[in-house]
């Protein structure tokens, strides 16, 4: 069952699309998504395969995946940025199967060959339900693939923005769109200071961040001051949340240092 402060956030998002709706540039590329995988997965392994996408959002990771060559993805979304989901990959509709709800209610007469969720789960009070239903619905020797904010590496960075955030989570998003455009510009000179000194999270600036149109930097600043609940999960709590949902030989990177890509593989020989 969905909790209040689950409901909570799933509307942030669907509201957050709905100032955010544009996928463009690098934010919406194959690059992109050959480094959330880095080395745990070749992108080409999804090509003419069925997958599945929980918590598609405005269908960035839907239309990477089907770029990558997929031969059909289910994309998964609970909030209002359903229709925008829908209008944003419209045009490969064929090839898409859409449902608008919580991961946990996905249907289990689904089977797909792999399951993705990237920046997803760390905003579920609970994910353990949302993982069970995927592992049920992959089939044997299927693999599901998480990007989760991580703990370790983000030390520094958590002791500033937690206190901050209990403000902005409750703000009208007019007023938080124009904070974000504020630090949008501090970052400016930080992406340029971190060209001469060791700065904290300097990899992801350099190789991501910086990348980046304005807007879209703009709208990940907003993104990490606007929902109701996000976990930044150690690397030992990451591989509980998979196994204890059946995966096995779950396998991490940790992704410049902030964040970590897992992988966990449904069993070839087991009983529901």
């Amino acid at each position: 069952m969905i909790g209040k402060e689950e409901n909570q956030t799933i509307k942030d998002f669907g509201d957050q699309w709905k100032l955010f709706q544009n996928n463009t540039g690098f934010y919406a590329s194959i690059d992109l998504f050959e480094d959330f995988c880095g080395p745990l997965l070749d992108i080409s392994d999804v090509k003419g395969k069925r997958v599945l996408d929980v918590g598609s959002g405005t269908g960035r990771i839907v239309n990477m995946l089907l770029d990558s060559g997929a031969k059909s993805v289910v994309a998964v979304e609970p909030s209002d940025a359903f229709q925008l989901l829908k209008k944003n990959t419209e045009e490969r509709s064929d090839k898409v199967k859409y449902f608008n709800l919580p991961g946990e209610s996905i249907p289990k007469e689904i089977e797909v060959d792999y399951a993705f969720s990237v920046g997803v789960l760390h905003h579920i009070p609970n994910p353990l339900p949302t993982v069970k239903r995927v592992y049920e619905i992959l089939k044997p020797n299927g693999k599901f693939i998480i990007w989760l904010y991580g703990r370790e590496g983000n030390e520094i960075y958590l002791k500033i923005i937690k206190p901050i955030k209990r403000i902005t989570s409750t703000i009208p998003d007019f007023l938080l769109i124009g904070l974000a455009f504020f630090l949008n510009i501090l970052a400016t000179f930080y992406i340029s200071a971190g060209k001469f000194v060791n700065l904290p999270l300097q990899d992801y600036i350099n190789k991501i961040f910086s990348k980046l149109s304005w807007k879209n930097r703009q709208m990940i600043i907003f993104d990490q001051l606007n929902p109701a609940y996000a976990k930044y999960y150690s690397q030992e709590e990451a591989e509980r949340l998979l196994q204890h949902a059946g995966f096995i030989n779950v396998r991490f990177h940790h992704r410049h240092g902030y964040s970590w890509t897992v992988i966990g593989i449904k069993p070839k020989n087991c009983s529901e």
